[in-house]
């Protein structure tokens, strides 16, 4: 009698859970009589990656063991089984809305849940509690980035899509170590012809690959970019008839940014003149520019003004809505946009960027 082996292929496709790029991955899973084999790789159709994968993403396969993970519930420091768990955190949660109402209870989420799972706990607690007490920490990451895109747009959305990466002149990364941080975008950077700019207080991977690298004090971002704002409306590079058809309170704004002078600037910012002169000049003659932000922004006491003040100078040029234009805030993890934006997490908002205006009551 002939000796059989079975064999069972499946492939999934699915998406990296680590940084904010999103990038596809095919699961590709094996199952023999005693054995079970996973590869990861890299979804050559999806359009964030084409196939390729950071190290990080290269390895998930390594994690899907079951060693060292917690495989069922854990009740008073003791193992349980599902239903004695669910009952727990049910009749517990049941039991202070009773004696203290919805808004004694509260869900804390993370950005790497899927939008689904967004939507349910959502559900879960604004429909069926009935309390507006639901967070994720995407917060962290995106609140000013959201509230800088409301203000100079009227809408979280972000003008900006990857491929603009590899159609650019001029790439401006403000408070991103993309290199390591978010590599696969920072590969694509790479790909293109663009001029790297690189705009963080510390040397780092990405710094070292720049063309010019402002080691600016922390902090002092806003001022850096109220005075490229003062210094294009000086040297006449600013695009008028875009600014009388698509923006408002322009002449405030200038109003605020004209005592930056470049030698006032550079003071603030803690670099040389001339640098900062080198900079100014290169925003001012490139037409196709993306500012790329992320953390070194946004997590900031005043993270929503520097924003604005990046967006400002990509208005007063009119450099947005162009392909390899625009002010592009990257996040640090996979779905916080799925999080803050499409569910709406936020108390004031309703889903799909539909704010919720409450007059102030006293």
């Amino acid at each position: 009698m002939a000796v059989t082996e079975f064999l069972s292929a499946r492939r999934s496709c699915t998406t990296c859970p680590y940084c904010g790029v999103g990038c596809g991955v095919t699961v590709d899973k094996e199952e023999r009589a005693d054995t079970t084999a996973i590869k990861v790789s890299g979804d050559t159709q999806h359009p964030a990656n084409f196939g390729k994968l950071c190290v990080k993403g290269a390895a998930l396969g390594e994690t899907l063991g079951e060693r060292d993970r917690l495989l069922r519930p854990r009740l008073h420091g003791k193992e349980c089984d599902w239903d004695s768990a669910m009952s727990y955190v049910a009749d517990s949660f049941a039991q202070n809305i009773r004696e203290y109402g919805p808004d004694s209870v509260a869900f804390y989420l993370s950005g790497q849940l899927l939008t689904e799972d967004y939507y349910v706990a959502n559900k879960l607690m604004k429909g069926f509690i009935g309390s507006a007490n639901i967070d994720t920490n995407s917060r962290l990451c995106m609140s000013s980035a959201v509230v800088g895109y409301k203000r100079a747009f009227g809408a979280d959305a972000v003008p900006c899509c990857y491929g603009d990466l590899e159609h650019t002149d001029l790439i401006i990364l403000i408070g991103s170590n993309a290199a390591w941080t978010h590599p696969i975008l920072f590969q694509r950077m790479q790909a293109g012809s663009a001029k790297l700019v690189v705009i963080d207080p510390r040397a780092s991977a990405t710094s070292e690959m720049a063309d010019l690298h402002l080691a600016i004090i922390p902090g002092s971002d806003a001022s850096l970019f109220n005075g490229l704002l003062n210094f294009l409306a000086q040297h006449n590079q600013l695009d008028h008839q875009y600014i009388q058809q698509h923006t408002q309170g322009f002449e405030d704004t200038l109003v605020a940014a004209q005592h930056w002078s470049l030698q006032q600037t550079a003071l603030a910012c803690g670099i040389s003149t001339e640098k900062l002169q080198a900079f100014f000049q290169l925003f001012a003659e490139t037409e196709k520019t993306i500012s790329f932000y992320s953390q070194g922004i946004n997590q900031s006491s005043s993270g929503s003004d520097k924003n604005n003040a990046i967006i400002n100078c990509h208005l007063a040029t009119g450099r947005i809505g162009k392909t390899g234009t625009g002010p592009f805030s990257i996040t640090g993890q996979p779905n916080a946009m799925g999080g803050v934006k499409w569910v709406a997490l936020r108390i004031c908002s309703l889903p799909i960027w539909n704010s919720i205006w409450m007059p102030l009551i006293g």
